[in-house]
């Protein structure tokens, strides 16, 4: 028996699988789910071994405790101010393993949904404005705070601006203010707002309605949804078309168009 056991043993990360759904669950409740350098390191694994797996239709991303995640871990990055450059290195290494990590979800082939109960602050709210769904708790809040401490929230507006409209996005990022569930979800944050405790079940539901249709087509739609956003109107047509072109051809296409005309239910082949 191992009298030392620490609770920070204990794995950054949870997961569980069902019926083609893996949900993830942030495993630091106590602490906040900081997205530290152990919970970046522990959430870019788990999504490089979900994209190839095929059995893994989507993902949910959940957390443990009253607050979903507080972004940042100032408590580790701070004492790297006395490195000789002052933390720069560090800094720019952090920085660039979260954004890594965002870029990351959004390039995942299967769709990732945030369930939220609790506060989403900085990068944490970054975190659900990436997922490319969102189901909040009605007791959810959401905020980008780093203005109140001379640090803008400049790597969360990335994910804020592709979200909201530029308005919305400029007043959580220029007021620092805690947006409630409600307005998150007017602005456009977060998908629906169900009852306090609630979000992981109907982020599941959601889920297995994804997790219904033909992978290989929810795969070719969200690649193509982020690469379209990126262009102009032409291009983002043309790009969309010839992707149409492809989609036509593809089995679970044929398979799909069959079944529908002879009313009936299509059996996917994943191709």
């Amino acid at each position: 028996m191992n009298l030392h056991h620490k609770p920070e043993a204990a794995p950054f990360l949870l997961r569980e699988d069902a019926e083609g759904i893996a949900v993830l669950t942030l495993n630091r409740g106590q602490a906040r789910n900081p997205l530290s350098e152990g919970m970046l390191a522990a959430l870019s694994e788990a999504f490089a071994g979900i994209a190839p797996d095929r059995a893994v239709k989507a993902v949910i991303l959940a957390a443990d405790g009253p607050v979903y995640s507080a972004g940042h871990d100032l408590k580790e990055m701070s004492p790297r101010r006395a490195d000789p450059d002052r933390g720069r290195a560090y800094f720019t290494e952090i920085m660039g393993r979260c954004s890594a990590l965002m870029q990351q979800i959004t390039a995942l082939p299967q769709p990732v949904i945030a369930a939220v109960e609790g506060t989403a602050t900085a990068a944490g709210c970054q975190l659900v404005a990436t997922c490319d769904l969102a189901v909040a708790g009605a007791n959810a809040k959401f905020c980008t705070p780093g203005v109140h401490i001379g640090l803008f929230c400049s790597t969360p507006m990335v994910a804020l601006s592709r979200n909201l409209s530029a308005k919305h996005a400029m007043e959580m990022l220029l007021l620092g203010e805690m947006v409630p569930a409600e307005e998150a979800a007017r602005m456009g944050l977060v998908n629906r707002v169900v009852a306090a405790g609630g979000a992981l079940s109907e982020a599941r539901r959601l889920a297995a309605v994804i997790a219904s249709k033909s992978p290989a087509t929810i795969k070719i739609g969200k690649r193509t949804f982020y690469q379209q956003r990126e262009l102009g109107l032409a291009a983002a047509y043309d790009h969309a078309s010839a992707v149409m072109v492809e989609n036509m051809l593809a089995r679970d296409a044929e398979e799909g168009i069959d079944a529908f005309m002879q009313k009936r239910q299509p059996v996917w082949q994943g191709e």
